[in-house]
């Protein structure tokens, strides 16, 4: 397709346009995907049409298991296999289908439904094998890996393939692991042990086995070992097990249209794609690559996942840059804010965001920065009750922030001046959150941060007080190399069109100005104590409650801590109705209305459900309640994190109070969240939600028992 120019149109744009022509009502793609189809295996009715059969049908069902789907965990690095879903996805809107993700729960299982027709094409790092061949077709190679037998960190008895001899693998079945250990088996090595990855078991939970010494070894692609080497440091790579392999697209045999088509559009995706080089090139090069890559914090101010979706103010503001432009976008994570400027100007992104204050040191050092998209004052912030109230009255107490930061300039300045303050260095790696909540806890006097993060944890109801305010407001800018001029004209003109625009205005106080959407109220209401009625609802819940096997108080409970019983509820990230489901959600529980009370109700009951099918049957029933309430606010990846931590820590991992949530309060701690394959999360929302919920679940029983008293009582006078 081309524009009016001549120029070719980049496949993100053409799926923009393709948004508008199906009448969506938003023309961001990666805003559509949160609204795209999800299903499970069970639900994918049989079709096995080839491309023209799929035009008709108007939608294009991708097989995945749930390990690497865009919303399964928080990306520090490339991530191959979101990248790939994301491909296939904008494949499908460049021909006028929504894409629908056909969720399988193992790897094994993929290539039956394809053949089945439960799914149009596999996105799944296939191997493309001789075997495989045999079954279905393949698009060309994107990717190329090799197979890499891991092992615990501390296990150095395997350094060749013959060592695999007496230890037990782990590997799915059907896989290419599977079949080569078979012949192993057979013909060499006959002592080893293939133990079958059981059902709905993700790699994660594989190689947390690894790491506790339930099984020698398991094999993957080297691709996903280095997603997984990105916060895990409990396993190695003992061996290569293979030569270099290529992944492609499974499609079925009966579709060769399919298959040109794709091939079509992979060839024009990734004929210049390179992601093992580091890139340096200007704006015309980024356009080649047709990827951004931004250097990104994980925090709550800048990037993190919540209830599955990717959020984050500068995120946000990345991603609409790069939907602007026809662009992928990738985030990297570096270590700490040291490495903002390093990993920048060795070439591993092309921009950096995390409030950065234009300095002439780093533009000597080669780097340029954007027009400021923000301002904000600074404050030297101290405990509520602490009465400091002006610089003078800081004297002699000592103020933490990071040395290698603007504040640390800042404050020595002011020491300069004559302020009598301390000033002590923490480790580059702090976020300003943590500094806060250590100011709050009492363990530091004061600190200093800007005022968008002091308004979160303010809104979040922390302890803490700005004691002293400077007066002049800080610009903070992206920051760029200073080779790359045509970024930097982009950059700009894309900051001074969105700069107080309604999308920076809406996004801004989504994240730092909305208290609602940072923490609810607590204290729940009763409507009617003699007649027994709690909410509005009790008999739609009473109804979906008892279906599902769960207590209706709990429930009710739960609904009035998402919404206050409000139906029409709206949060500022997008969650509705009184169960407040997000939108992926409600899609993939059924509910096409989530601000329609039985509707939200039935979804909301459904989702707590499916989630406490989410642990293990050996979490004892009187505690898979707490760890499901948990996940249904944090997400079952940052739950699951949480009990490992916890088993790491020496606490139970099967219990949630005073063990698991202790664990879970530690993940908003950068030397824990690092290590976590969903990073940061607030941990204290989780823990807060799960037990006020149960206080007030506990309140509507004593009701409920007081009630029935009450009722005895009435009948024997």
């Amino acid at each position: 397709m081309e524009s009016i120019h001549g120029q070719k149109l980049s496949a993100r744009i053409v799926a923009q346009l393709v948004l508008l022509l199906l009448g969506l009502t938003c023309l961001d793609p990666a805003q559509a995907y949160i609204n795209r189809n999800y299903s499970s295996l069970e639900q994918a009715q049989p079709f096995d049409g080839d491309f023209t059969d799929i035009l008709r049908r108007g939608k294009l069902r991708i097989l995945l298991t749930r390990d690497f789907t865009s919303a399964s965990y928080l990306p520090r690095r490339r991530s191959p296999l979101a990248e790939q879903q994301l491909i296939a996805e904008e494949f499908a809107l460049s021909h006028g289908l929504i894409p629908e993700l056909v969720i399988v729960d193992n790897f094994a299982k993929l290539i039956p439904a394809l053949e089945a027709g439960h799914g149009d094409i596999i996105v799944d790092n296939l191997t493309i094998s001789d075997s495989r061949l045999e079954r279905m077709s393949f698009s060309v190679p994107v990717d190329h890996v090799y197979e890499q037998v891991i092992v615990a960190s501390d296990d150095k008895s395997v350094q060749r393939v013959r060592d695999l001899n007496g230890k037990s693998v782990m590997v799915s079945r059907d896989s290419t692991f599977w079949h080569a250990l078979i012949w192993l088996k057979e013909k060499r090595y006959p002592d080893i042990e293939i133990v079958e990855t059981p059902d709905a078991v993700q790699i994660e939970d594989v190689l947390d086995r690894l790491a506790a010494g339930e099984i020698d070894a398991t094999i993957m692609d080297s691709n996903l070992v280095d997603i997984y080497r990105s916060y895990r440091d409990d396993f190695r790579v003992a061996v290569n097990f293979s030569r270099q392999r290529n992944i492609g697209w499974g499609v079925r045999k009966n579709a060769p249209q399919l298959v040109s088509e794709i091939n079509r559009y992979l060839q024009l995706e990734l004929g210049t794609d390179d992601h093992d080089k580091r890139h340096t090139g200007d704006l015309d090069e980024i356009k080649q690559r047709r990827v951004l890559r931004v250097l990104l914090r994980n925090n709550a101010a800048s990037y993190f996942l919540y209830r599955g979706e990717l959020m984050g103010f500068e995120y946000e503001l990345a991603r609409e840059f790069a939907d602007f432009h026809g662009l992928r976008l990738e985030v990297v994570v570096p270590p700490s804010y040291r490495e903002l400027t390093t990993w920048l100007l060795e070439g591993r992104a092309d921009i950096a965001l995390g409030f950065l204050e234009p300095d002439e040191k780093q533009r000597r050092l080669g780097v340029e920065f954007s027009r400021p998209y923000h301002y904000a004052q600074q404050h030297i912030v101290v405990h509520q009750d602490d009465p400091a109230d002006s610089l003078q009255d800081l004297d002699y107490r000592t103020v933490f922030v990071r040395h290698h930061s603007s504040y640390w300039e800042r404050l020595s300045q002011l020491q300069q001046e004559g302020a009598g303050f301390k000033l002590r260095a923490t480790d580059d790696a702090v976020e300003a959150e943590q500094l806060l909540q250590m100011v709050s806890r009492g363990k530091y006097k004061a600190t200093m941060v800007d005022d968008q993060l002091l308004d979160i944890e303010l809104a979040k109801g922390l302890k803490v007080r700005p004691a002293f305010t400077l007066e002049a407001e800080i610009p903070h800018a992206i920051a760029l190399r200073k080779r790359n001029p045509l970024l930097k004209q982009a950059l700009d003109e894309f900051v001074q069109s969105i700069y107080k625009s309604e999308f920076y205005n809406v996004t801004y106080k989504k994240y730092f100005k909305s208290g609602h959407s940072v923490q609810r109220l607590a204290r729940g209401r009763v409507i009617d104590a003699l007649k027994g009625q709690i909410s509005p609802y009790d008999k739609l819940v009473r109804k979906y409650a008892s279906r599902y096997g769960f207590d209706w108080r709990l429930v009710t409970a739960q609904m009035y801590q998402e919404s206050r019983f409000n139906p029409r509820a709206k949060s500022p990230v997008g969650a509705r109705g009184l169960m407040q489901l997000m939108p992926r959600t409600a899609k993939a529980m059924g509910v096409e209305n989530a601000s329609d009370p039985a509707n939200s109700i039935r979804g909301g009951i459904k989702y707590l459900d499916w989630l406490r099918d989410r642990f293990p049957d050996d979490l004892p029933i009187s505690e898979r309640i707490w760890f499901t309430l948990a996940a249904y606010n944090a997400g079952s990846g940052h739950v699951n994190s949480a009990r490992r931590l916890a088993r790491q820590l020496g606490l139970d991992p099967n219990r949630w109070f005073g063990h698991t949530e202790e664990a879970m309060l530690l993940l908003s701690q950068k030397e824990y969240a690092k290590h976590s394959r969903y990073g940061y999360v607030n941990g204290r929302e989780p823990v807060n939600y799960v037990r006020d919920i149960r206080q007030r679940f506990e309140a509507y029983v004593e009701l409920s028992g007081d009630l029935a008293l009450l009722e005895s009582q009435a009948i024997i006078d």
